[in-house]
């Protein structure tokens, strides 16, 4: 309730830090455009009284969170939260950052797959990597790059130090010289979780959708994209 009443009520109104909720709050002096400034001898952190633009309100990341996973592009957030895309591009790599990704388990069952998608233009062909928990159906590793051993070994080394008890892939040639043959598994319906996963994803985000226009324009933006579709 104190989160959401600072769009209305001014803090002097209110006397709590909307940080900590402490009541142990100073005045600070003024800004340039003569708003009042506060200060929290609990949390040390210096707040206004009142916030002008919407992309200062607390709950502002909380919206950015769930309109990312609703498939929003980047300008029809922007335009739905009323901020610019610059502080929507800022917030989203600050998000990202802070993205735990699961804890890894070890003697856990893996499942590992592709997903095919462009960057730019069609002629930027770009591969998601990523791991799936069998159990969870939690995605516990990904990486982004072109489909050489290289970009899956990334992903593959993450499990192996788990100390994986079986990784499921497709047919995929190039698996068979990465992972050890013993917890490898090439079985059908083996990856049934995971290609609901990619399913899931090419509903969810539209710049991982099959014939469409909407490309992402930064492999950055597309990581942070991913960290908070995943781990928030």
């Amino acid at each position: 309730m104190l989160e959401t009443s600072t769009l209305c009520i001014r803090v002097s109104d209110t006397q709590i830090c909307p940080f900590c909720y402490s009541r142990q709050i100073v005045k600070n002096g003024h800004t340039k455009t003569r708003k009042q400034q506060f200060f929290c001898k609990k949390c040390n952190h210096r707040f206004l009284d009142f916030y002008s633009y919407k992309g200062c309100h607390l709950q502002i990341n909380r919206s950015i969170v769930q309109l990312v996973k609703e498939g929003l592009g980047i300008r029809s957030i922007a335009r739905v939260l009323n901020i610019s895309t610059t502080t929507l591009l800022k917030r989203i790599i600050l998000l990202a950052q802070k993205a735990e990704r699961p804890i890894l388990v070890y003697g856990k069952k893996y499942e590992l797959d592709e997903l095919r998608f462009y960057i730019q233009h069609k002629k930027n062909l770009q591969w998601l990597v990523y791991a799936l928990d069998h159990q969870t159906r939690k995605v516990i590793s990904f990486y982004i790059g072109k489909r050489t051993n290289k970009t899956l070994n990334i992903v593959v080394k993450t499990l192996l130090y788990s100390k994986a008890e079986r990784i499921c892939t497709d047919k995929l040639p190039s698996y068979r010289s990465l992972i050890p043959k013993n917890i490898h598994c090439t079985k059908q319906y083996g990856t049934n979780h995971i290609e609901r996963k990619n399913l899931d994803i090419r509903t969810s985000l539209r710049r991982f959708q099959r014939r469409t226009i909407c490309f992402s324009k930064s492999l950055r933006i597309t990581t942070a994209i991913l960290k908070i579709y995943f781990w928030m």
